[in-house]
């Protein structure tokens, strides 16, 4: 049973024959093997052309400020589950990156589609800060957040928005959404009462957006990026074994509250 419109037949990602394989019509092995770097491969894979000496400078400079941010929920739950499955590194990836949604690592896409749909009234003759102001008004109403504002460690500042946008302006392609993206953050307190700083998940889909990057493909770099992460995470996690040690932590800070058979002593072990 067909699930929507199955009219394609084809892919024009790779093929090969005994003696070739073709990735985007390049020879793999003549062409791209230890010619280009791998932001360059990544972005050929998606776009099916090799970027511009700025749009690889800003791909690789957001993949670079996602990777590693300590021990958050996906590095977390890819320790314990190496922990408990010690045999399956590619298992412990996995749980790490099924975290990637609305709140951590996928609010880039999200916030991505905010800044295009401000960016789409822009084109249609609406100025920065009406096309701002109604957008963020709008999903006031709704009751929908503000995808890429706020953080609860940096709360004044994230300091890789700054660096971001740093290297799109000296590679030349700080552009419209990067603009949208400081004027919702000038906007904010005002709009909603309180400041939210420009996060780097409003950051990354702001630079790559501009740099060309393919709007549906967004989830992809905090994926991409935080799975290196992970796997610096899972090797010291064989090194230096900490999964069980978070686990009776977080055991340790959870009471419960339900109830009990008659006589039951809760160990404190």
């Amino acid at each position: 049973m067909k699930i929507g419109s199955q009219a394609h037949h084809s892919s024009a990602i790779s093929t090969s024959s005994e003696a070739t394989i073709v990735v985007r019509g390049k020879d793999l092995a003549g062409e791209l093997i230890g010619h280009i770097d791998f932001c360059s491969y990544f972005w050929l894979l998606l776009t099916g052309t090799l970027p511009t000496a700025g749009q690889r400078r800003v791909l690789d400079a957001t993949l670079v400020a996602i990777a590693e941010h300590g021990l958050v929920p996906s590095a977390v739950v890819a320790r314990v589950t190496l922990a408990a499955a010690p045999e399956a590194l590619q298992g412990a990836v996995a749980a790490g990156i099924l975290g990637c949604g609305s709140v951590v690592l996928g609010s880039s896409e999200a916030a991505g589609q905010f800044l295009a749909s401000i960016a789409q009234r822009r084109e249609t003759g609406v100025g920065l800060d009406e096309a701002v102001r109604s957008t963020v008004l709008e999903r006031r109403a709704e009751r929908r957040p503000i995808p890429g504002y706020g953080h609860p460690l940096h709360k004044q500042a994230d300091p890789r928005v700054r660096r971001l946008f740093e290297v799109a302006a000296e590679a030349g392609l700080a552009g419209p959404h990067l603009d949208i993206a400081r004027h919702v953050e000038k906007v904010l307190p005002e709009l909603l009462g309180k400041p939210l700083a420009l996060n780097v998940s409003g950051a990354i889909p702001a630079v790559l957006l501009d740099a060309g990057y393919p709007l549906a493909a967004l989830k992809g770099v905090p994926i991409l990026a935080r799975t290196a992460g992970l796997v610096a995470h899972l090797l010291e996690e064989q090194l230096k074994p900490i999964g069980f040690v978070m686990s009776h932590a977080s055991a340790a800070a959870i009471d419960y509250d339900g109830e009990t058979p008659l006589g039951f002593i809760p160990s404190h072990d």
